[in-house]
């Protein structure tokens, strides 16, 4: 079985990102500049933007964090996002979700200029990935099939099964394996909630991609041996002993004891999903300032 280590390689990648920074530097233009909206205290946002923080300072990036209490109105919001637009220093910014409920994420992410959307939410981005035009593409689904391609793993002609239809994850990451490229020309599946005999779905898939937010939800035999599995979910579930731990949407040992390939939770997916968001900044920095863009990563 094959450990699809997310972390070794978004450390690989951070070091490419450097040499790029570097070479922007050196050029005599300032370095990429990245902002996150943070809404509320929710613990798992403030440790994901944390993390997004401390590697931007490893890159040679800008940093900008801008926290709201949980009680900010819309319009207060929106009003920042607009002020973020304007701001030329600024290449890419991100509202980390979720937001609160009186908040109305599609108005929130319609809001954001297309130009500085690294996170590829945006509608144009969104419709240009569809068209296989040059985007921002989802910073979750590039770094899955960025893990792909740096682990070897065959995707022409293969099976894939993609657990969820988000617009995040779910609905870009089945557009990514069936593109006609290198790292793609896959028959892709989207299960969801309405699936009928999801598990015989399933154990029909040669690449599993488990995005359901529904902690250990798939279980070893579900699925196909030496099948590569996936896994997006982040859950934080109890201990017999007390206290929680994180789990991913696929029982992990019951999966790994059959798959060809599989990702760990945390340390997977995680990890490859902010160095994504990193490149997508580089290349909207070397947009605005004018710079060559790096040939980035291949998706």
């Amino acid at each position: 079985m094959k450990l699809l280590d997310g972390k070794l390689c978004s450390e690989q990648i951070r070091r490419e990102i450097k040499e790029d920074v570097d070479a922007i530097k050196a050029s005599g233009k300032r370095p990429p500049h990245l902002a996150a909206i943070l809404v509320g205290d929710d613990g798992a946002s403030q440790n994901y933007v944390s993390m997004k923080v401390k590697d931007c300072e490893e890159v040679g990036f800008s940093s900008t964090l801008v926290q709201f209490d949980a009680n900010v109105s819309e319009q207060e919001l929106l009003d920042k996002i607009a002020e973020l637009n304007a701001d030329d220093t600024i290449d890419g910014f991100i509202v980390q979700l979720p937001l609160p409920d009186h908040i109305n994420d599609n108005k929130v992410i319609l809001a954001i200029d297309p130009r500085k959307d690294v996170d590829g939410f945006c509608p144009e981005n969104i419709g240009n990935l569809c068209l296989d035009l040059p985007t921002f593409v989802s910073a979750t689904p590039n770094g899955i099939m960025e893990l792909l391609r740096r682990y070897n793993i065959e995707t022409e002609g293969k099976h894939c099964v993609v657990l969820g239809r988000s617009n995040i994850v779910g609905t870009p990451m089945a557009i990514l394996l069936s593109r006609n490229n290198n790292t793609g020309n896959a028959t892709v599946t989207i299960a969801h909630s309405r699936t009928k005999n999801l598990p015989d779905v399933v154990r029909r898939a040669d690449i599993v991609v488990a995005a359901v937010g529904r902690a250990q939800m798939v279980p070893g035999d579900w699925i196909k041996p030496g099948a590569t599995v996936i896994d997006v979910g982040i859950n934080r579930i109890d201990k017999p002993e007390g206290g929680t731990r994180l789990v991913g949407d696929v029982d992990y040992e019951s999966c790994a004891a059959v798959a060809g390939a599989i990702t760990p939770v945390p340390g997977g997916v995680g990890p490859m999903t902010i160095a994504c968001l990193l490149a997508n900044t580089v290349t909207a920095c070397c947009r605005s300032n004018g710079v060559a863009e790096p040939e980035g990563l291949t998706v």
